[in-house]
């Protein structure tokens, strides 16, 4: 399977099943064309216009990520993309550029106001966005950033999106859009990701996922790829 081809996603085992092969499945369109859930989602799977506010795609996040332990997070552009647990620690190694946190801090490559945020949530985790907010002061009279910080951490691979919450009614109905849960990949996925995510240097991982993406997006030149994966 690439995305080239004319698949469909019908249902959250389906979108496993692509997840599982494809390893790298952005939530929304894109630069590169057919390289999405969106472009591929069947009819009635994206969303539903009826009274019960059944939004399938949405409403499977938070399943899936539980079901698979795959990585998701704001990796592609600030745009969401599931990434499966065999692949994430190579894009984790690349896109950290084989730094831990604290070694991106003390060379100087992360700023204190981050380092804050991420021993915040590190500290907490898993930890829902609003209590995140909450616990540090990310608030109109607080401190401010949160959004940019948080969507820089989750590219950088320290946080992913752990679950989604919704809000329930007195009958115990759930409602609303689901709310983001923080943790990082080292305590969500655990000791299989700590003892992958430094195994190969920078480039190495990042050459294997060269590689990969040539072959799941064969209609994609390698400026395109490599521009997407910045």
């Amino acid at each position: 399977m690439t995305f080239s081809d004319g698949f469909t996603i019908g249902s959250m085992k389906e979108l496993m099943d692509v997840i599982d092969e494809l390893g790298f499945v952005p939530f929304f369109t894109n630069e590169i064309k057919g390289f999405s859930i969106e472009e591929h989602i069947a009819p009635g799977c994206w969303y539903h216009d009826g009274d019960d506010g059944f939004w399938p795609a949405w409403e499977w996040k938070g399943p899936v990520i539980a079901e698979m332990k795959c990585a998701y997070g704001k990796f592609l552009r600030n745009k969401a993309m599931y990434v499966s647990s065999k692949w994430f620690p190579d894009f984790a190694n690349f896109r950290r550029d084989g730094y831990d946190f604290d070694a991106r801090y003390d060379d100087g490559l992360a700023s204190f106001y981050d380092k804050e945020l991420y021993n915040l949530l590190d500290a907490n985790a898993p930890i829902m966005s609003k209590q995140l907010k909450k616990v540090g002061g990310y608030n109109k009279n607080g401190r401010k950033g949160f959004d940019t910080m948080i969507t820089r951490l989750q590219k950088q691979c320290y946080v992913v999106i752990s679950d989604f919450r919704y809000a329930m009614d007195k009958s115990g109905n759930t409602y609303g859009w689901g709310v983001a849960e923080y943790s990082t990949p080292e305590k969500f996925l655990g000791k299989e990701f700590v003892d992958s995510v430094y195994k190969r240097t920078p480039q190495e991982s990042y050459d294997r996922i060269l590689k990969h993406f040539a072959k799941i997006l064969p209609n994609a030149d390698d400026p395109e790829i490599k521009k997407i994966l910045k």
